[in-house]
């Protein structure tokens, strides 16, 4: 028995954010003093380091739940099945519904819940939750998945990461650059077949010093008295700990299966940084003492950004239907998903597709 994706839907919302776009914002370090470099310099930086070009935003009148129907639809309809035989829908987030021109977060209901009622499904045995587990959330809803399939008590799910970013970004901090929206989402079904299906899993929570590398925290500008907080990170923890760890977990994962490096044609990442992940790549190739791939490691971050929980789900349905130029992906191919966030977690799953 193996837990096969049947079916992968994503949702990349119409607004674009140039880099441009951010040229007249008022960039503040930590304690609230100005940078010393103007504002196109510090843009250029950060598209050398990220990769990042531009990145989408949802419009004002759609919220998270909104964007993980859309791609649950898709899914849905791809796999073929009839939603109401689905046994659970997994929803990853971490900040639940945000409403344009509101910090605050809605998670009541669940926003797995919400999507349940969006699609028109009347099964009560169709178990909906939401996960809070950073951006590894998606892969870890995929793990979980798996579980309930392997353990008998479930045939079908739903697998959904979505996210609204530019909610929750402080405006005068530059790491609000990074950040975007979207959603993806999958079908997971157990299948009598050793032809294709998860392989193996690895994941791991640091807490001792990790907790609070991502965090919630107060905007950069000290005349700014409402209380509002913000996501916040402490880029070069993040970075370290990424890279140190990261690959580490993908060889576990991959070691599981007793199969060769050699065998994995596609490595799909969270799209956190594109020097982080290429770091990342070049040390989890070290471990074999062989080298990268050319074609390895397909990316979106360069037009999407980073929208959390949604870049690994998202990236997968491109490159299956040939949206990222210079990949694709076979039956039989064997690739990883892999991906490290707040709390601090990693994970990563061997799939055979």
């Amino acid at each position: 028995m193996r837990s096969v994706i049947t079916g992968t839907g994503s949702c990349i919302p119409s607004i674009v954010k140039k880099n441009s776009d951010f040229l007249n914002s008022k960039f503040l370090n930590e304690d609230g003093s100005p940078f010393g470099n103007e504002n196109a310099e510090i843009i250029e930086k950060f598209c050398a380091i990220t990769g990042i070009e531009e990145r989408r935003y949802a419009a004002e009148d759609e919220d998270s739940s909104d964007l993980a129907y859309i791609a649950s639809k898709k899914a849905i309809e791809e796999s073929g099945i009839n939603p109401e035989e689905l046994d659970y829908i997994i929803l990853a987030h971490n900040f639940g519904d945000v409403k344009t021109n509101s910090i605050q977060a809605d998670v009541l209901p669940s926003l797995a819940s919400r999507v349940k009622n969006k699609l028109g499904i009347k099964s009560p045995g169709c178990v909906a939750y939401d996960i809070l587990f950073g951006c590894p959330g998606w892969i870890q809803g995929v793990i979980q998945a798996e579980a309930f399939i392997k353990s008998g008590i479930a045939k079908k799910c739903l697998v959904i990461g979505s996210e609204t970013l530019s909610r929750v970004i402080d405006p005068y901090d530059r790491d609000s650059m990074i950040f975007s929206d979207g959603a993806g989402a999958c079908v997971i079904e157990a299948a009598e077949t050793e032809e294709q299906g998860i392989l193996s899993h690895a994941a791991r929570t640091d807490t001792v010093d990790e907790c609070y590398y991502l965090h919630y925290g107060e905007s950069f500008n000290r005349e700014d008295t409402s209380g509002v907080h913000y996501i916040k990170m402490l880029g070069r923890k993040i970075y370290e700990y990424g890279l140190k760890h990261v690959p580490l977990a993908m060889k576990t994962a991959l070691d599981k299966t007793g199969l060769d490096i050699s065998e994995v044609k596609k490595v799909f990442i969270h799209q956190a940084n594109e020097k982080m992940d290429e770091a990342i790549i070049k040390r989890f190739y070290r471990l074999y003492k062989t080298k990268v791939p050319s074609d390895v490691m397909p990316m979106s971050i360069h037009k999407l950004g980073n929208s959390s929980v949604a870049t690994v789900p998202t990236l997968f349905d491109m490159v299956k239907n040939g949206a990222i130029e210079n990949h694709e992906i076979n039956k039989g191919d064997v690739v990883i998903f892999a991906s490290v966030g707040a709390g601090m977690s990693i994970n990563a799953v061997v799939y055979k597709y």
